[in-house]
């Protein structure tokens, strides 16, 4: 039986089912995520999803998993979305039935990317004649919800049990505060959220267990204290149109120290790691440790200059940026536009000597960005930064992922799964 991926992006979902010991079958149309995919091991038909037949799939489904593409609906956007929303229903409400009315809705929308949210429930009519999924799980921006409500009473009417809300990711130990519209849908089982791990403050063990841990920091996950300053390096192409990218805010064009210590990476020892069982003796090991060791180096040493300066993220370049301290869990990570570009930021730990100013702002790299999301340090990302960057923003957090599937696949996770390293 197959595990039926659509719009499976770089693989997030994908990990997370490695990490549980099984496999899924991704659709997915964009050059550089499907490299990304082959890369790490998973397979995938590079397709269009609006396109690509059901029948194949029938009689062999177990679990239909989808993350359509958000740029229409997220707030990192034009939002044209919102304004195509009832579109989207109608074509939801149609192929519930059976109706294909997708060529003259689609003639309608302000975004085309909009209808993309609608093609789920093709392939979910088209495998409940055959009585399949068992199971069914969605992930999707949060103005998405009314959509995921309207798919959840049509699911009930087909004999399935639903649960559709927001959920955090900070909550199920992702070092970031991504919300995210979730829908949850079984045939065999009741639908729930996973219980959370985390909470924005240390709960005490009661009666009734033990307690939640503090949500995971970014200190935490990318090995940091909270001052140590990220190295700036070198960005030799790779913008978002795939040619020449100039050098961050912040970088040395001559960049002696950084050409020496190489890009940063995480401490020995420390992360979040995500792994599968099958790259270890049923053990995540830290990145840095066995096979891993070679690629990691040291952090720099921090001097007394830069514990005058505390280090935040600041999630873009518009006025109402989300600023977040290394100590607290990133916001929501997303990219594709300039503006949306995450830089480190400075701020003094106490009143600065003289009128030494605050060291320049640093962009966020690749693998921090990763990192963030609960990938894998060494996860195989393929294309230039901006391609990277675009796959990473869009991708949902492994970590997160695992938790909402496990159920389902009666998997139970452990720390053999899971580590954050002391």
């Amino acid at each position: 039986m197959t595990i039926l991926d659509l719009f499976s992006g770089p693989g997030g979902w994908s990990h997370s089912l490695n990490v549980l010991g099984v496999r899924d079958v991704g659709l997915e149309w964009d050059e550089w995520a499907c490299k990304t995919r082959a890369a790490a091991g998973q397979l995938t038909i590079r397709t269009d999803v609006a396109l690509y037949p059901v029948w194949p799939f029938l009689g062999k489904t177990a679990g239909l998993i989808a993350s359509p593409p958000c740029q229409a609906w997220s707030m990192a956007g034009k939002r044209l979305g919102l304004v195509d929303q009832p579109l989207v229903h109608q074509a939801v409400a149609d192929l519930a039935t059976g109706r294909d009315t997708r060529e003259q809705l689609l003639a309608a929308c302000r975004d085309e990317r909009s209808l993309l949210a609608a093609e789920p429930m093709r392939y979910l009519h088209a495998l409940n004649t055959v009585g399949e999924p068992e199971w069914v799980a969605m992930e999707e921006v949060p103005d998405v919800l009314p959509l995921w409500r309207q798919y959840a009473a049509i699911l009930r009417t087909w004999g399935f049990s639903v649960w559709a809300g927001i959920l955090n990711a900070a909550d199920y130990g992702v070092p970031q505060t991504r919300r995210r519209a979730i829908l949850l849908a079984s045939r065999t089982r009741t639908a729930e959220p996973p219980p959370p791990t985390h909470a924005k403050t240390t709960e005490p063990d009661s009666l009734f267990g033990p307690g939640r841990k503090r949500w995971v920091s970014m200190a935490d996950a990318l090995g940091w204290g909270a001052t140590d300053r990220p190295v700036p390096t070198v960005c030799a192409g790779g913008g978002s149109g795939g040619g020449p990218e100039p050098f961050p805010s912040g970088s040395r064009k001559t960049l002696t120290d950084a050409r020496d210590r190489g890009t940063w990476t995480p401490r020995p020892g420390s992360g979040i790691v995500l792994q599968s069982r099958r790259d270890g003796a049923g053990q995540a090991q830290p990145h840095g440790t066995r096979k891993n060791r070679s690629a990691v180096a040291p952090t720099p040493a921090s001097t007394a200059e830069e514990h005058r300066w505390s280090w935040s993220l600041r999630s873009n370049n518009q006025a109402n940026a989300t600023i977040r301290s290394v100590d607290e869990p990133a916001g929501t990570l997303f990219f594709g536009h300039r503006a949306n570009e995450c830089t480190w930021v400075a701020e003094p730990t106490h009143d600065p000597d003289g009128d030494a100013p605050a060291p320049d702002p640093i962009r966020i790299t690749a693998q921090e960005a990763g990192l963030l999301q609960s990938f894998p340090a060494d996860y195989p990302w393929q294309g230039n930064k901006g391609q990277v960057f675009s796959q990473i923003g869009n991708a949902i957090p492994p970590r997160l992922a695992a938790h909402l599937l496990a159920p389902h696949l009666g998997k139970t996770l452990t720390l053999d799964d899971f580590t954050l390293a002391a």
